[in-house]
């Protein structure tokens, strides 16, 4: 059985290997409104969805209920023209939801500014890591 990784733990950039920037973190969310943003949590169902190839099987895996999954993809789907996700329906033969080609570079996009980000961060804070009371 696979390890089940909550959302809040996956979704985190750790910021260095090793020091006090190690137990730092950074979580990084693109808001376009108030009801329209790519997230941690989202990226992290998309990466659960490609590995599963379900919508159910990833919420599973990230510990949130189905409905929950469902609502964060169709709040990503509707940012964008392009779909992110193809399903399919239940049923004798199982259903399943792929990310489409758009959704993959999407999400590849999302980890390469998390990283930038995560780097940038690093790279500011690492003149005070001296100064840091034992975090």
């Amino acid at each position: 059985m696979a390890k089940k990784i909550s959302s809040a733990t996956a979704s985190r950039k750790q910021l260095a290997r090793k020091g006090p920037l190690s137990r730092a973190t950074l979580r990084l969310r693109i808001v376009f409104s108030s009801d329209r943003q790519i997230g941690p949590g989202k990226a992290d169902l998309l990466d659960a969805i490609a590995r599963s190839g379900s919508i159910s099987s990833a919420a599973r895996d990230l510990g949130m209920s189905y409905r929950r999954a469902w609502i964060l993809a169709d709040e990503l789907g509707r940012l964008f023209k392009t779909p992110i996700l193809t399903t399919a329906a239940g049923g004798a033969h199982g259903g399943g939801a792929q990310l489409t080609e758009f959704g993959q570079a999407l999400l590849a996009a999302y980890r390469r500014i998390e990283d930038r980000a995560a780097a940038a961060a690093c790279a500011e804070l690492a003149a005070f890591e001296q100064d840091f009371h034992d975090v």
